[in-house]
C-alpha cells in the first residue's frame, strides 16, 4: 500500500538521499525543512556539507516538473515539497509556532486529515516522534541504515569437545567447513576448536591454521588474548582490505592497528605511508577556537594517536616525530581526507562510531590500489549527538561487508589497559 512519509530536517541531514529511499510511496517534505536547511547550509563540517548537497538535489529534481505539485521519482514514488498557508489545524497551546518542529506536527496533522493514504513522520528526533505519537501522528526513525548492534557477530565460532579436529589444525592441517557442522560461516570468520585457532577461507572452503601466536611480537606488542591475537591475524593479511574492530575502551584496537601499521609501512614497506584519523567530536561542553596551524589545532584531539605512537617508538628507541616529518606517518583530520585519493596506504580511522553511513561511504570509496583501511570503535561510546548504536557508520560498515572475501570483523571484549580500567568497563 502506498504510504506518505513526511522528513524531518535532520533526516535529509543524516542522509541527503534519504530521498529516494521509500520505495514508491510519497515523500513530502515541509517548506519550514527547507528554510532550516538554508540556515544549516552554511554550517561547517558534516551538517554544512549535507545541507548543500540536499539543496542541490532538490535543485536538480525542479527540472522535471513543479516540485510543488509532485515529481515523479526513479524508484517509482513521488517527491513534493508542501506549504501550508494555514493548517487550521488546532495544536496543544504550548506548542509555539516559532518551533519549527511544532510547524512540523502541523502539517503533518493536515496531511493526515486530508489524504486517505496512511501518512507517517519520519525523524531521527526522538522528542519529536513522543510529542507525535502523543497527538495521534505515526512516527519513526529512519531505518534505511539502522543496524542492530546485537545482531553483529562476534568474528569467532567457538567449538568444543572436537580433539581430533583441534590436533588436525595444530598440525598445520586445514579442515574442510563440512566436517565441522557449522552454517553460515562468514568470509574470514574465525573458529576456536577446543582453544586452537583457524581461519575460514572462502575461496577454499576451508578452515585454515592462523599464522601467528601469543609468542609473536611486533614492535615490543604481543598479543594478550584470543582476540588480540586473532585481529593481529586480519591486521596482518593484505588481502584482507578493509578490518572492522569493534569493543570498549582498553581492549587494545587502536594500539593493535597502529602496531601492524607500523610493521607493514616501515618494516616491511609494502605501504608507502601509515596515515592516522579520527572524527573531530567533542566530549562534553566546546573549548571554543584553538590557536595555532591545522597540525597544532588537531593535537588536542589526536594526542591518543600521538600517545600509542610515542609508546611504540619508546621501543625502538627513537621518535615518531622523525617520520612524521618524512611523510611515512600521517595523523590529519578526518575532513582532509575528502576528495583525495589513496593509494598505497595503511588509513586507520579510530573512533568510527562518530561517523555518520554516509561519512564511512565517503572515505571508503577514496581508497586506491594496495590500500588497507581499518575502522576501530565503540558503538556504546558515541558523542555524535546525530547517530545511536544503531545508526552509526561503524556497525553499519561491518553489517554491510559481512559476507565479502576482502573484509575482515571481530569483536575485542577483555580491557588489558589497566585491571582498573577493566572494572570499570564492568562497573560503570
Amino acid at each position: 500500500m502506498i504510504k506518505n512519509y513526511i522528513l524531518d530536517t535532520n533526516v535529509l541531514i543524516h542522509d541527503p538521499n534519504s530521498i529516494f529511499s521509500f520505495e514508491d510511496n510519497n515523500v513530502i517534505i515541509p517548506l519550514p525543512v527547507i528554510e532550516e536547511i538554508d540556515k544549516l547550509k552554511k554550517n561547517s563540517g558534516e551538517v554544512g556539507k549535507n545541507a548543500r548537497e540536499v539543496a542541490r538535489i532538490l535543485d536538480n529534481l525542479r527540472t522535471k516538473g513543479k516540485i510543488s505539485e509532485g515529481i515523479k521519482l526513479e524508484n517509482g514514488g513521488t517527491l513534493k515539497i508542501l506549504l501550508l498557508e494555514d493548517s487550521g489545524e488546532k495544536v496543544p497551546r504550548f506548542l509555539s509556532d516559532t518551533y519549527k518542529d511544532n510547524w512540523i506536527i502541523e502539517y503533518s496533522l493536515k496531511i493526515m486529515k486530508n489524504s486517505k493514504i496512511p501518512t507517517i513522520l519520519v525523524s531521527k528526533d526522538i522528542n519529536l516522534r513522543i510529542k507525535a505519537e502523543v497527538l495521534g501522528i505515526p512516527a519513526q526513525d529512519y531505518l534505511r541504515d539502522k543496524v542492530d548492534p546485537t545482531e553483529i557477530f562476534s568474528g569467532c565460532t567457538e567449538i568444543k569437545n572436537k580433539p581430533h579436529l583441534s590436533e588436525r589444525l595444530k598440525n598445520g592441517e586445514s579442515i574442510p567447513v563440512s566436517e565441522l557442522g557449522l552454517e553460515n560461516l562468514r568470509p574470514n570468520e574465525f573458529v576456536d576448536i577446543d582453544g586452537v585457532y583457524g581461519r575460514y577461507i572462502k575461496s577454499l572452503e576451508k578452515i585454515v591454521p592462523i599464522k601467528y601466536s601469543f609468542k609473536s611480537q611486533w614492535w615490543g606488542i604481543s598479543p594478550r588474548n584470543r582476540e588480540q591475537l586473532l585481529a593481529f591475524e586480519l591486521l596482518m593479511d593484505d588481502s584482507v582490505k578493509l578490518v572492522t574492530l569493534i569493543g570498549p575502551a582498553g581492549t587494545g584496537k587502536t594500539l593493535l592497528s597502529i602496531t601492524a601499521g607500523l610493521v607493514k609501512v616501515i618494516d616491511q614497506k609494502l605501504y608507502k605511508k601509515l596515515v592516522v584519523t579520527k572524527p573531530i567530536v567533542p566530549v562534553g561542553k566546546e573549548i571554543g577556537f584553538l590557536p595555532g596551524d591545522v597540525e597544532e589545532k588537531m593535537l588536542p584531539w589526536v594526542q591518543p594517536i600521538f600517545d600509542n605512537l610515542e609508546f611504540l617508538f619508546g621501543s625502538k628507541d627513537f621518535s615518531p616525530r622523525d617520520f612524521l616529518k618524512k611523510g611515512v606517518v600521517e595523523v590529519v583530520a578526518l575532513s582532509l581526507l575528502r576528495g583525495r585519493s589513496i593509494p598505497d596506504q595503511f588509513i586507520i580511522i579510530d573512533e568510527a562510531q562518530n561517523l555518520t553511513p554516509h561519512e564511512v561511504k565517503t572515505i571508503i570509496t577514496r581508497v586506491g590500489e594496495n590500500s588497507k583501511i581499518i575502522l576501530t570503535g565503540d558503538p556504546s561510546q558515541i558523542d555524535n549527538p546525530y547517530l545511536d548504536s544503531m545508526s552509526n557508520g561503524l556497525v553499519y560498515v561491518a553489517k554491510r561487508f559481512y559476507n565479502e572475501p576482502i573484509s575482515g570483523h571481530l569483536s575485542l571484549v577483555k580491557g588489558e589497559r589497566s585491571e582498573l580500567a577493566s572494572r570499570a568497563i564492568e562497573l560503570l
